[in-house]
């Protein structure tokens, strides 16, 4: 059987060989393949380590995860953790902005749309709510390690942010006391959430519905 192969058909890194009047079809390797297949390779080792390593603070938390943890988790040595990432504060960068990626906060820009302030609020309320059970097993284990430093500095601006746009929906002459800045933060806090659906075990709506209540005593 004699096979015809038009060389325009195969790819750059496909040779046509004649030897013996016997035509060959050898792969080659060019330098730009070889470069792009260890890109390719670096990027999916590196992506095994993130993975591992959210994996693992979620499990156990961030002091209790060691490099050689990380590294039999994701099926490297160490020296190649440390290739990737020279250090913990880089590994940590990497890690916090793969999950908030994954996790996205929610957005206050669309709650502009609703203009009385407790229905702003209620609505607010419903999404962090949702948000904080989404994000339940990695938030309870890593915020008490990370605290104020700077691989938590996004997540506390969003939330002042957040309040800031739920401040906006008060009357003027209540934006700027102090208590009224307060109560909101506290409505939205993580902590707030846990304390009253997880240790007191209200359902999600009546603990909306208590922080709700704050307001008209509070401001």
């Amino acid at each position: 059987m004699r096979l015809s192969v038009s060389r325009k058909s195969l790819p750059p890194e496909i040779l046509l060989v004649k030897f013996c009047e016997t035509c060959s079809i050898v792969k080659i390797m060019t330098r730009s393949y070889q470069l792009k297949q260890r890109a390719e390779d670096q990027a999916r080792t590196r992506q095994r380590i993130v993975d591992a390593t959210v994996e693992l603070h979620q499990a156990r938390g961030i002091a209790a995860t060691s490099v050689a943890d990380v590294a039999a988790r994701a099926g490297v040595g160490k020296a190649t953790v440390y290739r990737h990432f020279p250090d913990e504060a880089a590994l940590l960068g990497a890690c916090s902005g793969q999950y908030f990626e994954r996790h996205p906060f929610p957005d206050p820009e669309k709650w502009r749309a609703i203009a009385d302030p407790r229905e702003r609020l209620r609505y607010a309320l419903r999404e962090t709510y949702a948000y904080h059970r989404e994000t339940e097993p990695m938030i309870a284990r890593v915020l008490p390690e990370i605290g104020d430093g700077p691989i938590a500095a996004p997540y506390h601006a969003h939330w002042r942010r957040m309040v800031e746009v739920l401040v906006e929906a008060w009357p003027a002459a209540k934006r700027d006391t102090p208590v009224l800045t307060a109560a909101l933060a506290l409505a939205l806090d993580f902590g707030t959430w846990r304390l009253l659906v997880r240790d007191q075990r209200l359902a999600e709506e009546a603990a909306i519905g208590l922080m709700l209540h704050l307001f008209p005593a509070t401001c």
